[in-house]
């Protein structure tokens, strides 16, 4: 109950302190890359409960797109949105899915369907958790991960080197931090996160 309340406040603020960059980042996606602004991919909040995640549109759109993000996707991100990802600015309107109660600002990142169908007791305990924005698993393996998947040229390679290597140390992490959960450590997250980007 505290932490719910306490991502709806924070929430609420970021959301009226942001609303400048928000309007101009979807101008500027809208005029230098076209419709749409948004970027709406289905993921899972619980086994069996999907919720559209919505992020600012940082690649090509491509009705064949599945599974994780590897090099085998690098040329269809716009210049804005290699901008947008950088500084994770492509994530603002995850503040959306926060205030309707699909996620929270600290947990696991939600996953694919794809993934909790191919693993699923490994999710219905990770996923005991709200998803998060950030969370422990952001914090000390989203680096590691980017290099793990660097040279997957292909969605087949991207699948096998996410499924072998990120999905179990990713969980691994996210059931750390659902033992250790506070609000306390949830805020130093969410600071680790920030300064993770400023840098």
């Amino acid at each position: 109950m505290i932490k719910r309340l306490f991502d709806i406040i924070v929430a609420l603020a970021i959301v009226i302190l942001l609303l400048p960059l928000i309007a101009f980042v979807s101008l500027l996606i809208l005029l230098r890359d076209g419709r749409p602004v948004f970027y709406v991919s289905e993921r899972m909040k619980a086994p069996g409960q999907g919720f559209a995640l919505l992020k600012f549109r940082t690649m090509h759109p491509d009705k064949k797109d599945m599974g994780a993000t590897g090099a085998h996707k690098n040329n269809r991100i716009t210049k804005t949105g290699l901008m947008l990802r950088k500084s994770r600015i492509d994530e603002i309107p995850q503040l959306w899915n926060i205030l309707v109660g699909d996620m929270s600002f600290v947990g696991p990142r939600p996953p694919l369907r794809r993934y909790v169908e191919k693993f699923p007791e490994l999710y219905s305990r990770v996923l005991h958790n709200r998803p998060g924005v950030t969370g422990l698993a952001s914090v000390y393996f989203h680096r590691h991960e980017e290099w793990l998947l660097r040279n997957a040229t292909s969605t087949e390679e991207t699948e096998e080197t996410y499924c072998r290597s990120c999905v179990p140390r990713k969980a691994k992490l996210d059931l750390i931090y659902q033992e250790k959960q506070n609000l306390c450590m949830d805020i130093m997250l969410m600071l680790k996160t920030v300064i993770k980007r400023l840098r």
